[in-house]
C-alpha cells in the first residue's frame, strides 16, 4: 500500500494562476505554498500580471509563493526580480537556469542572491546544472532549485535516478531545497517523497486526483466501468 498523505515528507506546492483554485487551496493543510509561471497565468487569461500578483500575495501572505521574471536580458530580470521581490515577504522569484540564447543565468542568480532576494531557478534538466546553479547560490538567501522530472520524463528518460543524485548532490548546500517541477501522475508525488525531495509542485487538476491515493483497486475498476457505462448513455449512443 502507498503511504498516506499525512505521512508524506515531502511538501506538496499548488501550480497555477486561477485564483478562484488557488483561494481553495489555501484552506488546504496540506498545500505548503503556490508556484506559477507566464504561461499559467496567459492559460488563465491573466493580462495585468503585477495586479494579479498583487492580489494574489494579499490573499497568501503566510506560505512561499513562486513568481517569474519574464524578460530575456539579464539586466532587465534582475530590475523585474527587485520588483516582484519587494512585493511580499513570502515571495520567492523564478529566474530561468537560461535565457532563450542559452546564456547561464549564473552570475544573475549570485548577485540576487547576495542582495537576499529569494529565488526559484527554474527550468533545469540535468545534474550539471543543478551543480552550476547551487554553486551560484552557495552562502546566499534559502531559495528552491527546480528541476522539471516531468519534462525529463516526456524525453523517455527515467527522472528518478537523477532527481535521488539531485537530492544527495544539495545536500552539500545549506538553505537550498530541491523542487520535483511537472509532475505528469499522482505517483510522482510518492516518488518524489521516497527520494528525499524536498518539494514537488502539483497543478491543480492533479490535486483533485489525490483522493486516489491507497484507494482499492477493485472499487476503481468498479467505479471505471460506471463511468464509461454513464458516459454512453449521457451521450445517447445507440447500435
Amino acid at each position: 500500500m502507498p503511504p498516506a498523505l499525512q505521512d508524506l515528507t515531502v511538501k506538496v506546492f499548488a501550480d497555477g494562476a486561477d485564483r478562484a483554485g488557488i483561494l481553495q487551496l489555501v484552506q488546504d493543510p496540506l498545500i505548503k505554498g503556490f508556484t506559477t509561471n507566464p504561461t499559467l497565468m496567459r492559460q488563465a487569461g491573466v493580462t495585468d500580471y503585477e495586479g494579479f500578483a498583487r492580489e494574489i500575495l494579499a490573499e497568501v501572505p503566510d506560505r512561499p509563493f513562486s513568481l517569474e521574471v519574464f524578460s530575456d536580458d539579464f539586466d532587465e530580470m534582475a530590475e523585474h526580480a527587485r520588483r516582484i521581490s519587494s512585493w511580499g515577504d513570502n515571495v520567492y522569484v523564478k529566474i530561468p537556469v537560461t535565457n532563450t540564447k542559452g546564456e547561464s543565468a549564473g552570475k544573475l542568480i549570485r548577485s540576487l542572491s547576495d542582495d537576499g532576494i529569494k529565488l526559484n531557478v527554474t527550468a533545469l534538466m540535468t545534474l550539471a546544472q543543478v551543480r552550476s546553479v547551487a554553486e551560484s547560490l552557495r552562502g546566499g538567501v534559502s531559495s528552491y532549485v527546480s528541476v522539471f522530472a516531468g519534462r525529463i520524463a516526456d524525453s523517455g528518460r527515467d527522472p528518478v535516478p537523477m532527481m535521488a543524485a539531485a537530492v544527495e548532490l544539495l545536500a552539500a548546500y545549506p538553505g537550498l531545497e530541491l523542487i520535483w517541477a511537472s509532475p505528469r501522475e499522482v505517483l510522482n508525488i510518492l516518488q518524489a517523497d521516497a527520494v528525499g525531495c524536498h518539494i514537488i509542485t502539483v497543478t491543480h487538476d492533479l490535486l483533485r486526483k489525490l483522493g486516489s491515493i491507497g484507494r482499492d483497486l477493485d472499487d476503481f475498476s468498479l467505479a471505471t466501468v460506471q463511468m464509461f457505462h454513464d458516459d454512453a448513455a449521457a451521450a445517447g449512443y445507440r447500435l
